[in-house]
C-alpha cells in the first residue's frame, strides 16, 4: 500500500528495500519504472494530470528529499526514510556490477553522459555501460532504437522532471530494457560537472538550501517546497 501525499503515491520503503525491489523488477519480464518525486514535483504532478499519472503508475516511487518526509509526517502517513534518487542509483549500480548487468546512461548536455560513464565504470568494476546519449534530441525513435540495440538491462533517463517520467512511460516498452529510472540531474553529479552536498547539508535535510546557495537562479523552483508545504497543511485540515 502506497502513502499518499498530495495525490502522489509513495512505496513505504527502506532505501535497501527500494533497491531489492530494484533489482527484483530488473529480472522480470517487462518494462519496469522507478521514480523519485521531490517536492517540486508533486507540485508539478497536482497541476498536471498527465504527470501524476505518468508519476503513480510507475513501478516503484521513492520519496527524493527531506521536503516529502515532512509531508508524510505530518500528514499522519509518516514514511520510512528517504530515498534520494541518486544515493539509490549508487546503490542499484554496485548491485549490477556485481552481477555483471549493463547501463545506459541517457541525459544531461552534451558530452555529460560520456563522462559519467567513464567515471561510472571505474568506480563499480563489473558494470557495463551499454550506450550514452544526452538530452538534447527532438525525436524519441532513434534513442529508443539505440537503447533497444544496446540490450542494457537499466536505463538512467535523467531528462528533467516531467518529461522524464512522461518520456519513460510512453517509451519504455519500446526500449527493450527490463528498468528505467528516472534521475533528474544525476549525470551531472555522476560525471563531476556538479558538486553534490555534503553529508552534513544532506543528514540535516539541507540539501536543499546548499544547491541553492551554489546555484540561485534556482531560487524559483526552490519557491515550491515552501509551497509544497502549504499545500499539505491546508490538507491536513480536510482530515
Amino acid at each position: 500500500m502506497r502513502i499518499d501525499v498530495l495525490g502522489v503515491g509513495f512505496d513505504n520503503v527502506t532505501m535497501g528495500e527500494a533497491v531489492d525491489r530494484a533489482m527484483e523488477l530488473m529480472h522480470q519480464p517487462g518494462a519496469h519504472v522507478v521514480v523519485t518525486p521531490n517536492p517540486e514535483i508533486v507540485e508539478v504532478c497536482r497541476q498536471d494530470p498527465a504527470a501524476r499519472e505518468a508519476v503513480n503508475s510507475a513501478d516503484l516511487v521513492l520519496p527524493d528529499g527531506i521536503g516529502v518526509i515532512k509531508g508524510a509526517a505530518m500528514l499522519g502517513t509518516p514514511l520510512k526514510e528517504k530515498t534520494p534518487g541518486i544515493e539509490f542509483a549508487g546503490h542499484l549500480m554496485e548491485r549490477m556490477a556485481g552481477e555483471g548487468l549493463s547501463l545506459y546512461l541517457l541525459g544531461a548536455k552534451p558530452g555529460v553522459a560520456e563522462q559519467a560513464a567513464e567515471k561510472l565504470a571505474a568506480q563499480y568494476p563489473g558494470l557495463k555501460i551499454a550506450g550514452t546519449h544526452d538530452g538534447y534530441f527532438k525525436e524519441d525513435g532513434p534513442i529508443v532504437e539505440a537503447i533497444a540495440s544496446s540490450g542494457a538491462d537499466c536505463v538512467f533517463v535523467c531528462l528533467g522532471a516531467p518529461k522524464q517520467e512522461l518520456w519513460m512511460r510512453k517509451n519504455g516498452p519500446a526500449t527493450g530494457t527490463r528498468l528505467l529510472c528516472g534521475l533528474g540531474g544525476s549525470l551531472d553529479v555522476f560525471a563531476g560537472v556538479v558538486e553534490r552536498a555534503p553529508k552534513f547539508w544532506s543528514d540535516h535535510g539541507l540539501e536543499w538550501f546548499y544547491r541553492l546557495c551554489k546555484e540561485p537562479k534556482r531560487i524559483g523552483r526552490m519557491m515550491k517546497l515552501p509551497l509544497f508545504l502549504v499545500h499539505v497543511k491546508q490538507e491536513k485540515k480536510k482530515k
